[in-house]
This record gives structure tokens, C-alpha cells and sequence, in this order.
């Protein structure tokens, strides 16, 4: 079976590679420092791995929301001007235009391969943090990636409920790879809640995807994540999945 590759790049931000597609997630280019989020902030605690210029040319943008600096930023809405396609949720494209194209829950569109084939991107539900808190934390989306011959993989975008994993699953696991945000995030405006997977529940969820790769993203770089480098491989550990985990350095690529 064609493999993906993923290029981690710090943050919630990869690039996948696949069929001869190239995919960026969630860009994010700008300099450690506080950023503003109405009358709170979020500090960004370590440099961006490439520049915009240094990516290359891209087929998309898989982008999980554009309301929070960490998913994107300053340097990640210039970027956009540059590809062909933004996909994410129905606020995100009305607020960004240009090439952003909503992608609703369950809905997908098929990307032309160069082998002839199709990669098709299903937009899938995503919650940031627990229920009823979307009017808070607004709209999130996530993302299934699949194709004849290509390996099918979820990006869960900031999802916290392991009930969205579970309804994820039931459309369209077992799941050959799983990229999953997995730092835990907690701010002043949830209190000791969580906006996105803890470590324990990243566990989880790969046992309910029945995933056979797990890449995390999105549990580093910012001082917002409770969890991270040193949680994430106990609890696999803990669930027995620790083969399954490809836990990459800033800059670092997995091929599976």
C-alpha cells in the first residue's frame, strides 16, 4: 500500500505527503511571544521550523479553525493567499475567502492525484473542549484522508470528546493512521477543563480507531499545553499501544 508521510513542523503544524499529494496542517509561522485572543492571550514558546517560502508547493491546507494564533497566525493567513485550496469550517472559509472552501461534517471533496486516482478529504466533527462550550471555543473541524490503494487517516483537529472519536470510528474505522492533537490544552477560559486530547485520552482514541500508526501533533510550543513529550509515551505505554506511536521532533518526518 502507497504510504503517508509526515513531516511534524511544530505545534498543530505537518505536512503530509500521500499519493503524490502534498498537504499542509493547520500552518503556523510566527516568532515566540504572547498573542492576543480577545482579552486573553496565548504564548508561543519556540521558533517556527520553516518559513512559508520553505515548504514547497502544496496541493491544500487542511485547516482544523482560523479563530485561535496557535492553529493559525499571522504568517499562516499570508500563507493562504498562496495555495490552491483552504479547507476547513463553514465560519473559517467566510471570515478568510480568497481559496478557503467550507468542508461540513461528513461532506468531502475529491482532489485529483496525479496517478490518475483521487484523494478524497471528508470533513469530520471536532469539538474544542467539553459540551456546550462551542459558542466559547467556536467551531472546529477535523478531517479523513482516503483514496483507492491510499492509507486512511484521520486528523482530529483540536477535538477533545472522545465521543466525536467514537462517531469518527463508526463511519469509517479501522484506520491506518491517526494524527491526533494531544496536548491537553487548558486556558482561563475553560478553567481546568480540556480543549483538546490528553495524553491518556490519545491512547484511547488510537484504540477506538483501531489505528495502526499515531502521530501526535499539537502537544508542544505553546504554554497552554498541561501535557506532552514526557506524558504521551506512558500512556501508551499504560495501554499497551507503544509500537503504534510515532512521537517526532520538531522537524522530524515518519513514513508509514
Amino acid at each position: 500500500m502507497p504510504s503517508l508521510n509526515v513531516r511534524y513542523l511544530g505545534g498543530p503544524s505537518a505536512i503530509l505527503e500521500t499519493g503524490g499529494m502534498r498537504l499542509v496542517v493547520d500552518p503556523t509561522f510566527d516568532a515566540p511571544g504572547d498573542y492576543p485572543i480577545g482579552s486573553r492571550k496565548l504564548t508561543k514558546t519556540a521558533e517556527p521550523i520553516l518559513g512559508p517560502d520553505e515548504i514547497g508547493p502544496v496541493d491544500a491546507v487542511l485547516l482544523s479553525h482560523d479563530q485561535h494564533p496557535d492553529n493559525l497566525d499571522t504568517g499562516g493567513r499570508a500563507y493562504l493567499a498562496g495555495v490552491p485550496l483552504t479547507l476547513t469550517t463553514e465560519a473559517g472559509a467566510g471570515r478568510l475567502g480568497g481559496t478557503a472552501r467550507a468542508l461540513p461534517n461528513w461532506e468531502h471533496v475529491d482532489l485529483p492525484r496525479p496517478d490518475g486516482g483521487t484523494l478524497r478529504v471528508t470533513g469530520v466533527p471536532a469539538q474544542h473542549g467539553p459540551d456546550g462550550t462551542e459558542h466559547l471555543t467556536g467551531p472546529v473541524t477535523g478531517f479523513v484522508l482516503s483514496g483507492e490503494g491510499l492509507p486512511t487517516t484521520y486528523v482530529s483537529g483540536d477535538n477533545a470528546s472522545l465521543a466525536v472519536v467514537r462517531a469518527v470510528a463508526g463511519r469509517f474505522a479501522p484506520f491506518d493512521v491517526a494524527v491526533l492533537f494531544a496536548g491537553g490544552a487548558q486556558t482561563p477560559l475553560l478553567g481546568d477543563a480540556y480543549l483538546t486530547l490528553t495524553s491518556e485520552d490519545a491512547a484511547e482514541a488510537a484504540t477506538i480507531l483501531g489505528a495502526a500508526h499515531i502521530v501526535p501533533l499539537h502537544f508542544e510550543g505553546w504554554a497552554h499545553f498541561s501535557q506532552g513529550r514526557d506524558t504521551i509515551p506512558p500512556a501508551f505505554d499504560k495501554a499497551a499501544l507503544a509500537d503504534r506511536l510515532h512521537l517526532l521532533g520538531p522537524g522530524e518526518s515518519v513514513e508509514v
